[in-house]
């Protein structure tokens, strides 16, 4: 067998924010709990497949009995007799078959929703700084093509196998009670068999890895160009883009190629392995039988074992190899079980709900800051307008605000609290960020909008949606708020999106919001009365807004300006523009577009 090498990733190529991937024994142990878990209907299962496979295992054995009474002389009515007795033992089996599948799958379904739902609750506890590190395409890639594997894997490989197993060895074990002289026979094949299977398992979980891998490299190469698709457009970016995804679909191609190689080698070495032992046993046993050491029936009851164990270890070794696909997709999703925290929460209380950033600076690689030593004492009730060049670093302090990334040096506190220190889910109901990136999840516009607060009230939804001006429209849809919207439902416009962002931010009523462009959807002037309405509702609370729309820093009661990742002038509105610097200098600009 030629020694084809497994294709590699360039880790470079992944970020240092790569979501890592299980070992095997992390597996084997994430297996052996859910075993565990299930250990009595797994056992039910298993009793069922015994049962179905001793019924079929009856066949065999009455033919030998009527083959040595028919050569010896029997009657017609003792012929029928044993033929009604190998039709009873055939519906037996097909009857203890049916309720074994249907056993099977049921558990199979139990056991992939509790994989799907601790995925989904591991996945939406990851932190956000980690997420955006990853990028979109791993874990598009491990909630989509990974999830999938691993369902086909619990839903079918682990049944077939296990019935296959159980097949097998009854089989084998009726075999060698008949004649174990024959039965020896049976084992022509496992000089092939061993070697091979060997072979292509050490090899194959590397390729089955690399290939998750590698849908994941062309899942976000694909991704990210449909989503920037209007930038790509602006840009001219298509044959880079073009060029990325076929970088990607190459890796895939490579991975697959890999893989197929593999079971190219496997398949025809194990088939030759299924049959040569039937053709084995017919040889050896005629010779016996014709020495007188065994009788015609035994040599045929063996024969067909032979030819029973074809099917079993055939499903065994192919679904051996599904199994091998799922068990590299197992590993990638209880990898996000390892991602580690990105902060540790204490149990200290802020004093009150000012926050101050003292020399604050943060990296998304290490040596090459974005934030350059920040200072900034927000007091409760104010508002800040952030504003500045494209990719002055605006929307990271935001997010370092937020509480979503720690910094890499300095501190950023809440009543004398660093934000890192608070547990998450306190954190988030006390300060808020919203961004221009809207997400419509399918459900009713109340359901959607009960996202900032799940135990509230339709009156309270209603008044969030007033508060931001969406509750004419929304009430407006087929069937009011109860109107099913998001993907395949109702398609609300992209202002209407945001519209029911801001609505959920009202609702969950944190007493710091963060808002990054996120009225940028919006037409200027509804926008503008969007911004006023919503000064009215969040009196009292602090506001962090990030515009390039300049009436926002009109409106506040401090204005940043953020220039290569320094806070360059800060002051109000009136005492910038008699400053005559940056602010100034964005403001003649603005107003006379």
């Amino acid at each position: 067998m030629a020694a084809e090498t497994a294709p590699r990733q360039d880790p470079a190529s992944l970020g240092d924010g790569k979501l890592p991937v299980s070992d095997q024994a992390q597996v084997k142990r994430e297996a052996v709990r859910l075993i565990k878990q299930h250990r009595a209907a797994l056992l039910k299962v298993v009793g069922l497949f015994v049962l179905a496979a001793v019924a079929g295992l009856a066949g065999p054995a009455l033919l030998r009995v009527l083959i040595d009474d028919i050569s010896a002389g029997t009657t017609l009515e003792h012929v029928m007799l044993f033929g009604f007795l190998l039709i009873g033992f055939v519906l037996l089996q097909a009857v203890l078959q049916r309720f074994a599948v249907a056993s099977s799958m049921i558990q199979g379904e139990k056991v992939f929703a509790q994989l799907r739902e601790e995925f989904m609750e591991e996945v939406t506890s990851l932190p956000l700084s980690t997420v955006e590190k990853a990028g979109t395409g791993d874990l598009v890639s491990r909630t989509t093509n990974d999830v999938e594997a691993v369902s086909f894997a619990v839903r079918f490989a682990v049944p077939q196998i296990l019935v296959s197993a159980v097949t097998l060895l009854l089989t084998l074990g009726a075999a060698l009670l008949i004649s174990p002289i024959v039965a020896v026979a049976l084992l022509a094949g496992v000089p092939l068999l061993v070697p091979a299977t060997r072979w292509y398992l050490n090899r194959s979980t590397a390729g089955y890895a690399a290939e998750r891998e590698a849908y994941a490299v062309m899942n976000g190469a694909i991704s990210e160009s449909i989503e920037g698709a209007r930038t790509v457009d602006a840009l001219s970016l298509g044959a880079q883009r073009r060029k990325k995804i076929d970088a990607g679909l190459a890796g895939g191609f490579r991975a697959e190629r890999y893989t197929l190689w593999l079971r190219s080698w496997l398949f025809p070495i194990t088939e030759f392995a299924f049959w040569l032992p039937v053709a084995v046993v017919l040889v050896w046993g005629g010779w016996l039988a014709s020495q007188g050491i065994v009788t015609a029936g035994v040599v045929a009851a063996v024969a067909l074992y032979a030819v029973q164990l074809v099917d079993p270890v055939n499903t065994l070794i192919m679904w051996l190899d599904e199994l091998q696909v799922g068990a590299a997709s197992l590993a990638r999703i209880t990898g996000i079980k390892e991602v580690p925290a990105d902060r540790s929460a204490t149990d200290a209380e802020p004093v009150d709900q000012d926050i101050v950033i003292r020399n604050a600076r943060y990296a998304y690689r290490p040596g090459h800051d974005v934030l350059h030593g920040i200072d900034l004492v927000l007091r409760r009730g104010e508002r800040l307008a952030v504003v500045g060049p494209s990719g002055a670093g605006k929307s990271t302090l935001g997010r370092l605000i937020a509480g979503i990334h720690p910094p890499s040096a300095g501190s950023v506190m809440v009543g004398g609290v660093p934000l890192v220190d608070r547990p998450l889910d306190e954190l988030r109901r006390e300060v808020a960020l919203v961004t221009q990136e809207h997400h419509v999840f399918v459900g009713s516009v109340v359901d959607n909008v009960r996202l900032g607060r799940d135990e509230a009230t339709v009156d309270e939804v209603e008044k969030a949606l007033a508060d931001v001006g969406a509750l004419d429209w929304a009430a407006n849809l087929p069937e009011g708020l109860e109107t099913e919207v998001g993907s395949g439902a109702y398609a609300l416009t992209p202002a209407q999106a945001q519209e029911i962002a801001l609505a959920r931010l009202v609702l969950a009523d944190p007493h710091t919001l963060v808002l990054d462009e996120a009225t940028s959807l919006i037409d200027p002037q509804a926008a503008r009365d969007l911004e006023q309405s919503l000064n009215a509702v969040l009196a009292g609370r602090t506001v962090v807004a990030i515009a390039h729309r300049l009436h926002t820093a009109h409106d506040a009661d401090r204005v940043a300006v953020v220039e290569g990742g320094r806070i360059t002038e800060l002051g109000s509105h009136e005492e910038l523009l008699a400053l005559g610097g940056s602010y100034a200098s964005l403001w003649d600009s603005w107003r006379t577009e």
